[in-house]
Formats: C-alpha cells, structure tokens, sequence
C-alpha cells in the first residue's frame, strides 16, 4: 500500500509577505538585514538565505491573521514573534511536504483547534522524521492547524494543515 500526504506545509501566505514588506504585525516598517554568513531561516520560501543576500526581519503574528481569517478572537495567542522573509517577491517552497533544509533541527508541533487555542504539542528531535508527530497530531479531531516552531527560538517557521487522507 502506497502512502499518501496527510498534510500540506504552508509558508506565510504571498498578500501577507506583501503586506508584511510594507509594515509588519508589530506596526513597524521591516527591517533589512545583510546576511552576511547565510542560513537566516526565510518563511516565505522555507530556505535558508544564501551568504550577502539582503533579506527583511519582521514581526509576524500567525495565529492573530488565522484568527481574523476565520472570524475568531485569537485572545492570549495573539503573539508576535521576529522571522526573516525576502525582500521582494520569491518563487515560495518548491513543494508543500516538509521541507528538507529544516528537517535537520529540532521543531516544536504545536496543534491548535478551530478557535485557534492550543490543544496538544510535540517536540520532533534533532534528526527525527517529523511527519509521524505531524500525523498524530492531525489524527486529533479536535486539531484545525498546527504550527512548527524553531526550538532554540521560538520562532514561527510554518503551518500545517490536513490534506489527503490514506
């Protein structure tokens, strides 16, 4: 039996890193940074920057967007966290899988449901395949979403959502 994707990774949205480049979350203008070294983690196109590539770090507020998207009060989730995305428009992931340039680092799940509060969360490990702890997370019926977090930072990196089934 072949298996199929259960769930489809999701970048910040085009309009938003649109709007984002313009002023971000935190009402700021973004800020440019040269990246001088490379690996600055982008979540617009879940790669890492390549050395001396200009990029912009804003303030982001994933769960605050989600919630006015589907007409729900985001109350104490509402947070803003600092994530790199290019300057000007990129062609995004080259697929809707988990992405390989993260696979390697250790990730928070953290599963939310349709009012956009935490229900259940998951450490995937340093070098852990992750789409087991993607997959029991989803397999929760109470779970709408779910977003992968940098460990060590905290950052938002992606969300997540159901697809196809098996």
């Amino acid at each position: 039996m072949t298996l199929t994707q259960t769930f489809v990774v999701r970048p910040i949205d085009g309009d938003v890193l649109d709007q984002l480049r313009q002023v971000d979350d935190a009402g700021r203008a973004p800020l440019p940074v040269l990246d001088a070294d490379g690996g600055s983690p982008l979540r617009c196109c879940l790669k890492p920057s390549r050395p001396g590539e200009r990029v912009l770090l804003v303030s982001y507020a994933p769960i605050r967007r989600w919630a006015a998207a589907h007409g729900v009060d985001p109350a104490a989730y509402d947070e803003l966290g600092p994530v790199f995305i290019h300057a000007g428009a990129c062609g995004g992931p080259d697929h809707t899988g988990y992405p390989a340039d993260v696979g390697a680092t250790p990730r928070v799940m953290r599963a939310y449901d349709g009012k956009g509060r935490i229900v259940d969360g998951r450490l995937v490990a340093d070098g852990e395949d992750p789409e087991p702890v993607i997959d029991a997370l989803l397999a929760d019926e109470r779970v709408a979403f779910v977003h992968a977090r940098a460990l060590a930072f905290g950052c938002f990196t992606f969300a997540i959502e159901r697809t196809v089934s098996r």
